[in-house]
């Protein structure tokens, strides 16, 4: 016996007939004897009550644990003595079965009503629900239903095999056990469907569960089956022997055997709970909140003993999984007191199940117990937990239970003040003892990662207050940096920071390596001073990083990270080191350039040798301003400035301002310089030579805009000559001039350059003289035109002068020698001539880069004769197609614009059509007087007519009411 669910207590003995039926009404008995008699007991304690019918639900509705005295004898209620009773509490019906099935109305015992088709019936079943009586007559079963008031009406007959022994309604079907095996019977159109053959050494036995499905004896042997009868999964309940009744109560089924009562635990496996010594036992019932077993003289009632006292008893002798299962039948008004016993029962059972090497399980229940990690942890000392101000768990449970349920009394020792289990730590330890400490580290694991969720959001919940209190100017407001220097300031914060330090650790200890950088890698609260300290202990640096990183402690990651790649170059043996790249620490400064750019330029010079491009991506891609990398660069690094704005450059112009841009060009300039300064040494020089770097100057002046040439001039000696810096200086001028005044005159800056490569010392000498005469005494500093190194092209001023020179319309360029047919290439003067030398091959470079900016008819005058066509092809051909393209758009324009007047001719022809007829009816619509001979007007809808006096009139008012000019319209 594992514990006493059931008291047993002798309700009445020495009945002077032989007890035949047995059944409970209230507090009272009915006993149905074999000479057709009913006598009524009850309670002793009630013996004195004993007045009318209508008193009969005095005192109790519920057997009682005393003995009980006759109260009334019913002598004749039956001709035969009574096989069966059964009272229907929701209709007040008393239903007996003997030569027939008979319905009395309780209490006075009145009958109601006799199936007289019933007679010689062996077995029955009642539907409480419906109301529905099927019994079993020889190989005919019968369905009544109960029509609400005195009488019953047949719904079905049907046909069976074989004599029913036993009968029970499952759902709309009837289940019927027969003398060979189970069927189910279909209610309604009568079908059998065959279940199992029934036992061989005991007669078939139907018991109906609370649940609507079915409880089949097969000898000592209950199956379980659903209204179909289908077999469950639940298994199956085997009795000591063959039982002759069962009774189902919760959480308990009871059979009655030939030498005693045994109960069975309804879960699996369906545990022998107790038995009680009662021979030869004839009849079992169920009286709500009791049994009665029925003697042949005598009847006993077993009471129920109070939950919490068998929930007592079954903690003590460490059946714990029967006491939970127990608790959740305490009563809801009772959930408090429910509550506390589990989380009690759960944490014995845990230290139970730790205890014998079942950690998981022991997890599950410390889970289930609810009971804080800061009672769990202790129970493994390797592990390292920060200091908290947080009252323990151990501190503050209390047993709710009586003294029978502490742990004391527990039949094993689990100290809730101290660890139960302690790893070994000797040198010798064995390999069983090495793998308990894995397990017990891995069942720790799992209970922490479900019990993580709740707590991280609860902290999460408490910052974000925090912050919002922040926000709000709260006077208790904080500042910190990362947070691993959040002061905790609440339970839950402190509560997440032991979790993640504690589950860090065990997943480190099991080789866990990879989950304990994911956890790094997310939301945690890990303590950096004991997390630091065992990592950098057992050399895990992917997870140091990933614990700085979360914790905003940027620097020491960098000054690590850098560290190992060291590392990794030096001892290039040891693989666990192979894994840190320069890349790697290019990846953890990209989230930091929009925070800490000085820090990101700082730790970026550490790989700006080995990993130069990545480097540079990294500036462009964190948008870290130009100017600074700029300056970062040319102070550290000065080789690689151009390669990031050459980058720069080429992601966005718009992102690199005219500083960066003149600076990139000074650096080109110089290694130009540097270059030609090399070259003109070894008497080597040659304009025609163009190097790596002077591509890239030429490429640089044609596609960017926002440079200062005059600065680049400056550096230029005075004996050399860069076409493309003229060019570039060309197009400065044109596009500031193109804002002020028309481009006719704006592209003449062009034409001078033209000349220049034609005919240069003319052309300077002409320059010279027209800049002298237009200058003032007081603008005497005003810089020559020319390449030198002293011309300034910005500022208002001379911009205005230079247009006055070249884009004035009555001072054309070269006037007079292209209105005589001569070009710039023709000269009088021979001495001149040989001395200047005349540059062909840029002068038609221009020329075929720059035709959409030079007047055609001007340039070729310039050109000198012995120019062959051919090298004008670039220049001409695009010219006269952009005249072509000119000429076509006009000629369509034209014809539009002739199609477009004649519609609208054609309108006005359409519109002056219509005619109005005037007679002597006609009517003024404002005034309502006759048009007559007078002056109208009409609307222009046809058909409204006014004087046109009363038009202007109406016209007059609308304006001085708007206050606004007139519109007329007639």
């Amino acid at each position: 016996m594992v514990h006493s669910a059931y008291d047993s207590f002798e309700l009445l003995k020495d009945n002077p007939s032989k007890i035949e039926s047995i059944e409970s009404y209230g507090s009272k008995l009915f006993i149905g004897c074999s000479d057709g008699s009913l006598r009524i007991y009850s309670p002793n304690s009630s013996a004195s009550d004993r007045s009318s019918a209508s008193d009969f639900h005095s005192r109790s509705t519920e057997l009682q644990q005393e003995q009980y005295v006759l109260e009334k004898n019913v002598s004749g209620f039956s001709r035969r003595s009574l096989v069966s009773m059964e009272v229907i509490d929701s209709r007040e019906l008393l239903l007996t079965l003997s030569e027939s099935i008979a319905f009395h109305k309780l209490p006075n015992l009145e009958t109601l009503a006799v199936i007289t088709k019933a007679k010689g019936a062996n077995a029955y079943s009642w539907d409480d629900r419906r109301g529905f009586l099927c019994f079993a007559r020889q190989k005919r079963v019968c369905i009544f239903r109960h029509d609400g008031g005195r009488g019953f009406v047949e719904v079905k007959e049907f046909g069976v095999p074989d004599t029913v022994k036993s009968m029970s309604w499952c759902g709309e079907n009837i289940c019927l056990g027969i003398k060979r095996e189970y069927v189910i019977l279909n209610a309604t159109s009568g079908a059998l469907t065959d279940v199992f053959p029934s036992g061989r050494l005991a007669p078939p036995l139907v018991v109906s569960l609370p649940s609507g499905e079915l409880l089949l004896g097969k000898d000592n042997i209950g199956v379980f089956v659903d209204q179909n009868g289908k077999l469950l999964q639940e298994g199956r309940i085997c009795w000591s022997e063959a039982p002759s009744v069962v009774v189902i109560q919760n959480p308990y089924a009871v059979a009655l055997l030939p030498r005693y009562v045994e109960i069975r635990s309804l879960r699996s496996p369906y545990a022998l709970i107790q038995t009680i010594v009662l021979r030869n036992g004839r009849h079992l019932i169920d009286s709500k909140h009791a049994l009665v077993v029925g003697l042949d003289n005598s009847a006993y009632g077993l009471f129920p003993v109070p939950l919490g006292a068998q929930i007592v008893q079954l903690t003590a002798s460490g059946n714990f999984e029967e006491a939970l299962a127990l608790c959740k039948l305490l009563p809801p008004e009772d959930s408090s007191l429910r509550s506390a016993k589990e989380s009690s029962i759960h944490i014995r059972y845990a230290h139970y199940l730790f205890d014998n090497g079942s950690y998981e399980e022991a997890m599950e229940h410390f889970l289930a117990s609810q009971v804080d990690i800061t009672y769990v942890l202790p129970i493994y000392p390797s592990i390292v937990l920060p200091k908290t101000t947080l009252v323990t768990e151990t501190e503050k449970l209390v047993d709710l239970d009586d003294p029978h349920l502490s742990r004391a009394s527990s039949g094993f020792s689990d100290d809730m003040e101290s660890p139960l289990h302690q790893l070994e730590s000797d040198e010798n330890t064995s390999l069983e003892s090495k793998k308990m400490n894995h397990n017990t580290l891995m069942a720790l694991i799992k209970f922490l990662q479900k019990k993580r969720h709740n707590i991280i959001e609860k902290a999460t919940a408490e910052g974000t207050e925090e912050v919002v209190l922040d926000a709000v100017g709260d006077r208790f407001k904080k500042s910190y940096k990362g947070r691993g220097n959040i002061p905790i300031s609440s339970g839950a914060r402190e509560m997440a920071a032991i979790l993640d330090t504690a589950l860090l650790q065990a997943l480190l200890f099991t080789g866990q390596s990879f989950a304990a950088l994911e956890l790094l890698k997310g939301l945690n609260y890990c303590d950096v001073k004991i997390c630091e300290e065992i990592l950098q202990k057992n050399k895990h640096y992917s997870a140091l990083l990933e614990l700085y990183r979360c914790n905003s402690m940027h620097r020491e990651a960098l000054k690590l990270l850098h560290q190992l790649v060291e590392e990794s170059k030096v001892n290039e043996s040891q693989t666990e080191l192979q894994k840190f790249k320069p890349e790697m620490i290019i990846d953890y400064l990209k989230p930091l350039c929009g925070t800490d750019p000085m820090l990101v330029l700082e730790f970026s010079m550490t790989v700006l040798e080995s990993c130069p491009t990545q480097t540079i991506d990294l500036f462009l891609s964190g948008n870290i301003p130009a100017d600074l990398v700029n300056s970062y660069l040319k102070q550290h690094a000065p080789n690689l400035q151009a390669t990031y704005l050459e980058l720069m450059l080429a992601m966005n112009e718009s992102s690199i301002s005219g500083n960066l841009q003149n600076e990139m060009l000074q650096i080109y300039l110089s290694e130009v310089l540097e270059w030609y300064a090399d070259l003109n040494a070894q008497n080597k020089w040659d304009e025609k030579i163009y190097s790596s770097t002077r591509k890239k100057l030429l490429s640089a002046l044609e596609s960017i805009s926002g440079y200062q040439p005059e600065v680049l001039l400056k550096r230029l000696p005075s004996d050399i000559h860069v076409p493309e810096l003229a060019l570039s200086y060309c197009d400065r001028v044109y596009e500031s001039l193109a804002n002020q005044q028309p481009t006719k005159s704006s592209g003449n800056i062009y034409l001078t350059l033209l000349q220049i490569y034609l005919n240069p010392r003319r052309t300077t000498k002409n320059f010279e003289k027209r800049i002298t005469n237009l200058t003032s005494p007081q603008n005497m500093g005003t810089p020559k035109l020319g390449l030198g190194p002293s011309f300034k092209v910005k500022g208002g001023r001379a911009a205005k002068k230079i247009a006055a020179i070249e884009g004035a319309e009555d001072m054309k360029v070269s006037l007079s020698n292209t209105d005589s047919s001569r070009s710039d290439g023709d000269t009088d003067e021979p001495g001149e001539e040989g001395s200047s030398s005349i540059m062909l091959d840029e002068a038609l470079n221009l020329l075929s880069q720059r035709w959409d900016r030079i007047n055609g008819a001007q340039a070729l005058k310039l050109l000198p004769k012995e120019t062959k066509l051919q090298n004008l092809l670039q220049f001409i051909g695009p010219l006269l197609r952009k005249s072509s393209e000119a000429y076509r758009n006009s000629s369509v324009i034209k014809s539009l614009r002739q199609s477009e007047n004649l519609q609208v001719r054609d309108e006005l022809y359409s519109q002056r059509k219509p005619a109005i007829k005037i007679t002597s009816d006609s009517m003024c619509s404002l005034c309502k007087k006759k048009i007559g001979t007078s002056v109208f007007a009409v609307y222009p809808n046809g058909k409204t007519l006014v004087h046109f006096v009363c038009f202007r009139d109406s016209q007059n008012m609308k304006a001085v009411s708007k206050d606004s000019p007139i519109r007329r319209r007639t």
